[in-house]
């Protein structure tokens, strides 16, 4: 999870306008600035160089920077401290108010208007439980009918203090985006690793015993998404015959070593090598690959020296100073770095790379926002070319139900927040045990169980990238496709795309 900023963080971030300044604050030097400028001057800033507790002026309005979804925990003490403050006025900014569930929106709404909502119990009681018994793909058309009505109940309060502007104005002076989520089949190695380890490990088991998800559940979920992405991140645990991973040292090739990449024994770091050879020679475009895991990051370090791509990686370790010195060379026309690796817990908010037009979203997070975040990164003010979004999942397996649960959310969000009616029931939220099954038959698991009945029609004229996946097109083979480097790709070890543009063409658009 992405670490909360400190409410000192936060003003020296709104107060210096660079992030690269961040660092150099001198209290001594800022407190001369402030007796040499304006002395009657009133700012909301200033109070907060202090700690919370030796505050003695109170501040004319909280602003939470333009993330205000940082306060979506009313437990946590940068929320508790900020909600201590006396202020005229509370304003918060977020793109994304609803991230998981309903309690993270009440928390944002009460602190700029506290009891609108009355208590967390009352909301949960009140609202939060009918419209998720509403939602639920097997709820009754009584409670479907309670949960719409809860809805608009809900909407009809919150208005009174909500302002909501989503992407559409941005696009006519944005070139378009194209969308695409990628399916590419297991290679005959990460299939036989998987399930192995579901005979093993047996995490259905567990579950069903148990009846939510547990430690050992969580773990497993982290070792399936790490062989999605490719056999050598779970190579160690073969070697330790760690649970679920008994004798599966026996399946890699013969005098196998995690010292050279193989993109051949993953089927989406095949697809990648397919995809980067392609836009490296038929292109001037340049890339940037996001990632969940330092882990995989390290595999596209190896795979860029053994192509001699060009790269640069912003991860974690990295200060705030060199970030923003790499980003501006990065998104110089005469830079020749080719690829930008990024951890999206690191670099997923905030960044500039529009010196990128490609983006390839390699693994999906649990949380729709922290991938619509870092796939942000090249769709910006700035940018001149279309922009392509690569969304890459391993077919039928986990990582294909992580999107299934991001669509759920998504239309939650889109129910409260942009008061969209008919978005679709994906799936009943107690379909846990679908995690752990492995669909080898499938072209793609997501289209077949949930959205092959509404696929076969068209997607309507006015449909973009923010739809439900049912008003995406479908391809099943390269032929419906509009990008070149993808059609390309096709045969490397793709099952299904399901792909979608921002909007029309523009002129003047590369």
């Amino acid at each position: 999870m992405r670490r909360s900023l400190a409410p000192s963080q936060v003003a020296k971030r709104k107060h210096g306008g660079d992030s690269s300044e961040d660092e150099d604050w001198n209290p001594e030097e800022d407190t001369k600035i402030r007796k040499g400028g304006n002395e009657s001057r009133e700012s909301y800033i200033s109070p907060f160089r202090k700690p919370l507790t030796q505050l003695t002026n109170q501040p004319v309005c909280v602003d939470s920077n333009a993330h205000g979804h940082r306060l979506k925990n009313s437990d946590n003490q940068t929320y508790q401290a900020l909600n201590a403050m006396s202020a005229q006025r509370r304003v918060l900014i977020s793109g994304t108010p609803i991230q998981n569930d309903l309690l993270e929106y009440f928390s944002l709404v009460h602190f700029v208007n506290a009891g609108i909502l009355g208590t967390a119990q009352e909301f949960k009681k009140r609202f939060e439980l009918p419209i998720l018994k509403g939602r639920d793909a097997d709820a009754s058309d009584k409670d479907r009918q309670a949960g719409e009505e809860k809805l608009k109940e809900l909407i009809s309060i919150v208005n009174g203090c909500l302002i909501r502007r989503t992407s559409d104005i941005l696009s006519k002076y944005l070139p378009v985006k194209i969308e695409q989520v990628v399916c590419c089949r297991l290679t005959p190695l990460q299939s036989e690793l998987y399930k192995l380890f579901l005979r093993q490990a047996k995490p259905l088991q567990t579950l069903q015993q148990q009846g939510k998800i547990s430690v050992s559940s969580l773990s497993s979920i982290t070792s399936l998404k790490k062989l999605c992405n490719h056999p050598a991140l779970i190579y160690d645990k073969c070697v330790e015959r760690d649970e679920g991973f008994d004798g599966a040292l026996n399946l890699f090739p013969t005098g196998y070593s995690t010292k050279a990449v193989e993109p051949q024994l993953s089927g989406k770091m095949l697809v990648l090598d397919y995809i980067l050879a392609m836009t490296r020679s038929t292109t001037s475009d340049k890339v940037v690959l996001v990632s969940n895991y330092t882990q995989t990051l390290d595999l596209f370090e190896k795979l860029c020296r053994t192509r001699r791509y060009l790269y640069v990686r912003l991860d974690g370790t990295m200060s705030i100073k060199k970030r923003a010195k790499i980003v501006e060379r990065f998104n110089s026309p005469s830079s020749p770095e080719f690829i930008f690796m990024l951890s999206s817990k690191a670099g997923g908010c905030g960044l500039n790379l529009i010196g990128a037009n490609r983006l390839v979203m390699f693994d999906p997070d649990w949380n729709p926002a922290n991938d619509e975040q870092a796939m942000a990164r090249v769709w910006r003010d700035g940018q001149k070319k279309t922009c392509y979004i690569y969304r890459l999942l391993s077919t039928g397996t986990i990582e294909e139900k992580i999107l299934q649960r991001q669509a759920h959310k998504k239309a939650l969000s889109s129910c409260v927040v942009d008061e969209e009616q008919d978005v679709e029931r994906h799936f009943s939220l107690g379909e846990l045990r679908e995690l752990f099954h492995l669909s080898e038959e499938t072209t793609s698991d997501t289209h077949d169980s949930n959205l092959k009945m509404v696929a076969v029609r068209p997607p309507p004229e006015d449909s973009d990238c923010t739809c439900d996946l049912s008003q995406w097109q479908h391809c099943s083979d390269k032929r419906g496709l509009r990008d070149p480097i993808l059609q390309a790709s096709w045969d490397a070890a793709i099952s299904f795309v399901f792909h979608q543009r921002s909007h029309e063409d523009q002129r003047g658009v590369v």
